[in-house]
């Protein structure tokens, strides 16, 4: 299999299986499936709306808004629907899957248009891959809150919020201080870790 292939998919699908082995509860094969692909045709709107509301790279942290609203919308009427949806931890699940399905296609895009592709891959396996899963990992830890726990709308608004406030942060950074950008990236993930940490001792608890 070619090099640049490989270091465009793999980063993405190892954190997808690592996140669907952790669930303690497993989903159903073909539901991941389809959620990951729907992450993948979202990448389709979230170029048109970035395209129209994007003029440059200085508004980058733009992008935040757009592709996490569009994440969240895929959620709340698609996923929010399913039967099998049922607990905290799927929300995690299919969030990420959701972040991740988008973060692989737009890896094609990024890289098979750059110079130097296995370069410009290996540079997003660390930065962009981690940042659209852990946002997917707050989204829909929030969600699941919402959903499962007390239906209080502020953790629906989190859901949302802090996605966008964390992908837009780093886009920002991004294009002006490479230092802060990684700063949110290192936060973004010990929170997300944090996060689904917490899900996961619920989900042991009620094994034992």
């Amino acid at each position: 299999m070619n090099l640049t292939l490989i270091l465009t998919v793999a980063p993405p699908l190892l954190i997808v299986a690592y996140i669907i082995k952790a669930d303690k509860f497993p989903e159903p094969t073909g539901l991941c499936i389809s959620t990951f692909l729907l992450g993948c045709l979202l990448c389709i709107p979230a170029a048109s709306l970035n395209n129209y509301f994007i003029p440059d790279l200085s508004y980058a942290y733009l992008a935040g808004l757009t592709e996490e609203t569009l994440k969240f919308a895929a959620i709340y009427f698609y996923i929010r629907k399913k039967t099998d949806f049922d607990e905290p931890m799927d929300a995690i699940v299919y969030g990420t899957l959701i972040s991740l399905g988008f973060a692989t296609l737009e890896n094609f895009q990024y890289v098979y248009s750059a110079g130097n592709p296995d370069f410009i891959a290996t540079l997003r396996a660390f930065t962009a891959i981690p940042l659209h899963a852990c946002c997917g990992v707050i989204m829909g830890y929030y969600f699941g809150l919402y959903m499962f726990k007390d239906k209080n709308r502020l953790n629906l608004f989190k859901s949302l919020f802090l996605a966008i406030a964390f992908h837009a942060s780093y886009n920002y950074f991004a294009t002006r201080n490479v230092l802060l950008m990684f700063f949110v990236l290192i936060v973004l993930i010990m929170f997300a870790k944090k996060l689904h940490k917490l899900l996961k001792a619920e989900q042991l608890s009620k094994q034992s």
